[in-house]
């Protein structure tokens, strides 16, 4: 039997920045890295109703999801096969309270993000940048 699950991701960016977490260093999945928020879905979850659970979770933020933005395939340390899902998302609240997975979160310039962010999630910022995102989310905001 596969042992395979859905995730999903939450790219948000407020004012020209990126949202980032820090995993917490002991975590058993990648400790210490810069990320986005998000993770997988409990099985049968509708990813657009999970991944404004999981950010929900990880940061107290509530989002509206607006557009995916790319799918990744992977296998995690574990063996586990993940297909993720990466939505741009619009912040609804500024309630930013992270949990216990994270040490720490920053809102990044997406000019810098790449210094800090993992290498894993450096396409999606050149899809956002590619694409021209940011012109579509400030008409969002408007």
């Amino acid at each position: 039997m596969m042992n395979f699950r859905l995730a999903a991701k939450s790219f948000i960016v407020k004012d020209g920045k990126l949202l980032i977490l820090k995993r917490s260093p002991t975590d058993v999945q990648r400790p210490n890295i810069w990320e986005i928020p998000g993770g997988r879905l409990e099985l049968g979850e509708d990813p657009r109703q999970g991944i404004k659970r999981e950010t929900k979770e990880e940061t107290g933020i509530d989002i509206e999801v607006l557009h995916p933005i790319n799918v990744r395939h992977f296998n995690r340390d574990d063996g586990q096969t993940i297909t993720l899902l990466i939505f741009l998302c619009k912040a609804l609240n500024n309630n930013l309270k992270i949990s216990k997975e994270h040490s720490a979160y920053e809102w990044i310039s997406l000019e810098n993000c790449k210094a800090k962010l993992t290498d894993f999630f450096h396409e999606e910022v050149d899809i956002f940048n590619r694409l021209e995102l940011s012109k579509l989310y400030t008409s969002q905001e408007q």
